[in-house]
């Protein structure tokens, strides 16, 4: 099998300080350790990032943030849903860090209210699949509040596709490694 170092990122994109999103990123972050793959959580909530006005805006928390996409070879955006989309933060984040995402593996957590949201993700995900050229996983993992208690994922079924959406990442991954 072939074993290249990859770093894969992990966003936590919610604002919230009791987010599901977060915990869904958290559960990430540990599958993807356990496979033996270098994770970092990234959690919007430590940044101090301005509102995109569409023109040039430099900050340090912007730096840090378009330098680790740059570094990663995938990355997972664990997002909240709100209002039948994904949360303005993720938005903000993709609109200041723009040409780092070029070329990604892209995946997406989602945690929604309810579940008539399930396709919230794919105004995002098409974004970055035509603006960038991102290779967006076709997997998602999409979770409800019923999925957690107050630390962590309780139902089984969404570990479960987490687990699925990590291998499907790191199966890409190191295909496009190796070419």
């Amino acid at each position: 099998m072939y074993h290249a170092v990859m770093n894969f990122t992990v966003i936590s994109c919610s604002l919230n300080s009791e987010s599901n999103s977060n915990i869904l990123g958290q559960t990430a972050v540990e599958e993807l350790k356990k496979v033996g793959i270098t994770a970092k959580l990234v959690d919007l909530r430590e940044h101090t990032i301005p509102l995109c006005d569409g023109d040039a805006c430099s900050h340090p928390s912007i730096d840090s943030l378009k330098a680790t996409i740059i570094a990663s070879d995938a990355i997972l955006m664990a997002v909240p849903i709100y209002n039948y989309d994904v949360n303005s933060a993720a938005k903000n984040l993709v609109e200041h860090t723009g040409k780092a995402w070029t070329g990604k593996i892209v995946a997406f957590l989602a945690a929604a209210g309810g579940h008539s949201s399930y396709m919230s993700i794919m105004s995002l995900a098409n974004s970055l699949m035509l603006d960038f050229r991102c290779l967006i996983v076709p997997r998602f993992v999409y979770a409800t509040g019923q999925d957690f208690d107050a630390t962590s994922v309780t139902n089984p079924k969404i570990r479960e596709r987490i687990d699925l959406l990590v291998s499907e990442m790191l199966h890409l991954a190191r295909a496009l490694k190796k070419s």
